[in-house]
């Protein structure tokens, strides 16, 4: 019975030490790894950025200058969102959104949304997924074209209904076997729009961009004069 209790005793101290040595290691592995990982990220990011707007189209360094627009569940973001903007001669010309599509087929999918400030898609690129591989990973752009069908294309082009995949009455494709995926990709880039339009305001004086100057309205005098000069042209 002694014999038995020892034994127990000797493989109790065994498993600790295995599972202290193992949670070490895990523990060791994952601090030397997580600031690798973050540069990799860091690097992924800049590379998308530069993709949606390339350098040969602003002169400013666009990944130091950020500003901070107003929280917005349509980004899926409760707190203001760091954006990325672009200048050409110190005058805005287009900005880069983070904005998350929550209901992809295996979880988030983080996205990058470029737009000029007419609201026109500059681009789109996916920075990060959890999507099946050889289905819904063709949002990638390693992988396929198709995110691509995203520039140009303005919260009026399609028209709000037909912001969806073919197979629910849109105008972008779906992927074969993978749906889910490119329709969640698709509504996230809408709200993107819907978000630039309703903010547009806000945006333009966070940006410090003039507004266009309008035009002050005629006089009765001067309507009855312009009334005139055509009558004796």
């Amino acid at each position: 019975m002694a014999a038995l209790a020892q034994s127990i005793r000797r493989n109790a101290v065994g498993l600790g030490l295995f599972a202290i040595i193992t949670g070490g290691t895990i523990a060791v592995t994952q601090v030397m790894t997580a600031e690798r990982i973050e540069e990799q990220a860091a690097r992924a990011e800049a590379k998308a950025l530069y993709e949606i707007i390339p350098e040969n189209q602003h002169d400013n360094d666009l990944l130091s200058d950020t500003v901070k627009l107003p929280a917005d569940n349509r980004l899926n973001s409760d707190e203001p969102v760091t954006v990325w903007v672009a200048r050409r001669d110190d005058r805005p010309t287009g900005l880069i959104m983070p904005v998350v599509a929550p209901d992809g087929y295996s979880g988030e999918i983080h996205l990058l949304v470029g737009v000029d400030l007419q609201g026109k898609v500059l681009g789109v690129r996916v920075t990060s997924h959890k999507e099946t591989p050889g289905l819904g990973d063709r949002i990638e752009t390693k992988k396929s074209d198709w995110i691509h069908s995203f520039t140009g294309r303005s919260i009026g082009d399609p028209e709000p209904e037909r912001w969806n995949v073919k197979k629910n009455g849109g105008v972008f494709d779906q992927f074969t076997g993978a749906t889910i995926t490119p329709r969640a990709v698709v509504k996230a880039v809408q709200k993107s729009l819907i978000y630039f339009r309703k903010h547009r305001s806000d945006i333009r004086d966070i940006l410090n961009e003039p507004a266009s100057p309008r035009r002050k309205p005629l006089t009765p005098e001067e309507i009855a004069g312009q009334t005139s000069e055509r009558e004796h042209s």
